[in-house]
């Protein structure tokens, strides 16, 4: 990928679905490029995109950022922090776009899971944050006679399963998180991921697999 002193994102920050209202021209397009893209038309869009073509990287922006926005905003569940992460986004998206293999999925696949990935790490974030502040607060509780023995388990049995779930790869953690984290049925995490359905099947039940043997039980195997 070529190397830029700046990067494009920056500059169509003004363009967000969300700051400006979107122009459409005859053919339903937005920015040159309709915002429904096929597979092939995204996939050659990457092809420029990670030889450093900042106009390719504006059409792919534009096809895809209301979508990426959506995801990060059902995580969050805050406009603003999305507007922040989605950013990030394609801030990540220009720098690895040269990492994108076409057949292991679809272009708006591998830009769904960077969206989903940076919106977790902003909830982890803020989950870390609550923590420290309950555990400062279960401290003083505990200078005032309180049992926090209970807590402390719970707290340690926590950090546990999130260290396992950590520890999975990827792919594995993505589909994992969405169908027990977010509650969203395979068929639907299948859609989410633009892969076929017994493949998340098979991604969520290793990973089952992996999270029982590094934490002992059975795992809570879903139909």
């Amino acid at each position: 990928m070529a190397t830029m002193t700046t990067l494009p994102v920056r500059r169509y920050h003004q363009r967000l679905p969300w700051s400006l209202p979107w122009q459409r021209d005859a053919h339903g397009t937005v920015g040159g490029m309709r915002q429904h893209a096929t597979r092939h038309e995204l996939a050659e869009v990457m092809a420029r995109v990670a030889a450093g073509e900042q106009a390719a990287f504006a059409h792919f922006y534009d096809a895809t950022s209301r979508s990426v926005f959506g995801i990060v905003l059902r995580v969050l569940r805050d406009r603003a922090q999305a507007e922040e992460v989605t950013q990030e986004v394609y801030v990540e998206a220009w720098r690895a776009a040269g990492s994108f293999d076409p057949l292991l999925g679809s272009p708006s696949a591998w830009l769904n899971t960077i969206a989903h990935r940076r919106a977790v790490d902003r909830v982890r974030s803020a989950e870390r944050s609550v923590a420290r502040d309950q555990r400062h607060f279960e401290a003083a509780e505990t200078l005032h006679g309180a049992d926090t023995a209970d807590l402390v388990v719970a707290a340690d049995e926590g950090q546990r399963i999130r260290a396992a779930v950590e520890g999975l790869p990827e792919a594995q953690q993505t589909a994992l998180r969405l169908a027990y984290f977010e509650g969203r049925t395979y068929r639907e995490v299948a859609e989410f991921l633009e892969v076929p359905l017994g493949t998340v099947k098979t991604r969520i039940r290793d990973a089952l697999q992996r999270l029982k043997k590094q934490l002992g039980g059975q795992p809570d195997e879903r139909s």
